[in-house]
């Protein structure tokens, strides 16, 4: 009679490799019981090269001081990761290095891997071939959600440190990231595919659209991604009321005398020195300030040193406003809260409630302020009037 054959079932390793592989900078860091903002890591998911030839993988960019006429190369495009050449340069720097804070070894580790709604099959083969083959991670495990306690971010009172976060029955994710911007109805923990929807404007496309502006307006900055990226994050809002504050910043309009609310529009942008090693920053617009620099050319600040700047008005909500009107610069889409209800038109009707209740916001564009209260009215006007719209952000 022959022997039976036995399987032995080898133990999970105790360590679980969290990574959220953004298009702009990857999220990392390694699963615990009581996770904090301290143990998640900040990494550039990028190449760049100075203009001396220099090459900077990932982390490593951090420690440059002179972005200027700096040349960016990164692995993921329009959301899907299809460079892995340099992809792995950025994970062997970020987990292969002894001297990362992340360093492990694959074999003695899982990974949790986010992946973006909808990828094409041969991207997701990429993928997997490139996790156990050249890297040959213990587990592995694709993921889309990150399991939130939902009820907490809508006012609910927090969940017992013991009690296990699952995932919300129904939840409306709304990603607005670097590359672009998803809607992903989400039921028990899993999406529903044939709902999923999405708009290819995301931040990548706001800086380089105010790039355009600046470089007609003010400078040539159209090889200065990282500076007006920087700027982006920092000057841009949402407006609630767009028509209103266009006409407040329109220039020779109205009257001469500037209302509190065009005083908070209308502001300056002091362009980083990395000569000088400082950093760009927002302040109040000084129009005598504005004028004399206009006659003198440069205007050295109390410490001596030369600064050039931007006055800058309706640039500042004008270029986050293609999120909700994609036409503004001749885009055949629809804008974001119009993509919501697109979303939840691949649902049944019977799911509409409960979706609209739990729409939760992520990514970087949301971080804007005014986003929340703008999508929040928006979609209000076009959902059913017996829902109700809740829409919170997740903590960073």
């Amino acid at each position: 009679m022959p022997r039976r054959s036995t399987v032995h079932e080898q133990p999970l390793p105790s360590q679980t490799l969290v990574v959220d592989n953004g298009a702009y900078t990857i999220k990392a860091g390694f699963a615990s019981q009581n996770p904090g903002t301290s143990e998640c890591h900040i990494i550039p998911n990028c190449l760049a090269r100075e203009r001396d030839k220099k090459v900077w993988v990932g982390a490593e960019i951090e420690s440059c001081r002179d972005f200027g006429e700096m040349v960016f190369r990164r692995p993921v495009e329009k959301g899907y990761l299809v460079n892995w050449e340099a992809e792995k340069a950025i994970w062997d720097s970020s987990f292969l290095d002894a001297k990362s804070k992340l360093h492990c070894d694959p074999r003695d580790t899982n990974l949790i891997l986010t992946e973006a709604p909808n990828t094409m099959a041969a991207l997701q083969a990429n993928c997997d071939q490139v996790v156990f083959e050249e890297y040959g991670f213990a587990t592995y495990s694709p993921s889309l959600n990150a399991y939130n306690d939902i009820q907490h971010l809508f006012g609910a009172p927090a969940r017992e440190d013991q009690v296990a976060i699952t995932p919300a029955e129904c939840v409306l994710v709304v990603d607005s990231g670097f590359s672009h911007s998803t809607v992903t109805p989400v039921y028990k923990g899993r999406p529903i595919q044939q709902a999923i929807r999405r708009l290819d404007i995301g931040g990548k496309l706001l800086t380089n659209y105010l790039k355009e502006i600046l470089s007609i307006r003010h400078y040539d900055l159209m090889n200065e991604e990282h500076l007006v990226n920087e700027a982006r994050e920092k000057i841009c809002f949402v407006s609630n009321e767009f028509r209103t504050d266009l006409e407040r910043t329109r220039q020779g309009g109205g009257s001469k005398q500037k209302t509190e609310d065009d005083k908070k529009i209308i502001v300056d942008y002091v362009l980083p020195d990395y000569n000088a090693g400082t950093q760009g920053y927002m302040r109040p617009h000084d129009p005598s300030l504005a004028a004399r620099v206009k006659k003198m050319g440069a205007m050295a600040n109390p410490g001596g040193v030369v600064e050039d700047f931007m006055t800058l008005g309706n640039e500042r909500f004008a270029v986050p406003e293609l999120l909700f009107n994609p036409m503004d610069v001749g885009m055949k889409e629809a804008g974001l809260p119009e993509t919501v209800m697109q979303g939840l038109s691949g649902l049944p009707p019977g799911l509409w409630p409960a979706m609209l209740a739990n729409i939760v916001v992520v990514g970087g564009n949301c971080l804007m302020n005014g986003f929340l209260e703008r999508l929040e009215t928006e979609v209000r006007q076009l959902a059913p009037a017996e829902c109700t719209v809740r829409i919170a952000r997740a903590p960073e």
